[in-house]
């Protein structure tokens, strides 16, 4: 039998730790989660192994991700709406499930994963590298030939 206790959470998030901005709202939500509704995952620890969770280390830094209770992922702007009502924001919350404003939070969010290591600065050759597609594939070259 085992001693440890799960504490119940609302919402387990995998964060990148390596990433500043990312950090920074991790430290936040830490603070603000008084009551332990969040469980907090760093993907950027050397002890983090992906594929125990199910999912590869590429998805988890391609966008946030979070886990349910219930074992059910949500991605992208959704784990945000619920860390923020984790820890009270409720009625912010609900304003970012409006139409438009929901549309212009997808929107931003996606472009911000995309391009979160170039503005964090941690572009490498592997990730930050543009794809070329090969000559016999690309419309530009194929033209040509």
């Amino acid at each position: 039998m085992s001693n440890i206790v799960e504490t119940p959470f609302e919402i387990e998030v995998f964060f990148d730790g390596g990433c500043p901005l990312c950090l920074r709202e991790i430290r936040m939500l830490k603070r603000w989660d008084r009551r332990s509704k969040i469980r907090f995952t760093d993907i950027d620890a050397a002890e983090f192994q992906a594929a125990a969770v199910g999912k590869t280390q590429a998805d988890l830094m391609a966008q946030i991700y979070g886990r349910l209770p219930d074992g059910n992922w949500i991605r992208g702007v959704e784990v945000f709406r619920r860390l923020y009502a984790a820890v009270g924001f409720g009625p912010v919350v609900f304003l970012t499930r409006l139409p438009v404003i929901s549309q212009i939070l997808d929107l931003g969010y996606t472009i911000f994963a995309r391009n979160r290591l170039k503005l964090t600065g941690r572009c490498t050759k592997e990730t930050c590298e543009v794809k070329t597609l090969p000559q016999s594939l690309d419309p530009l070259t194929r033209s040509r030939s």
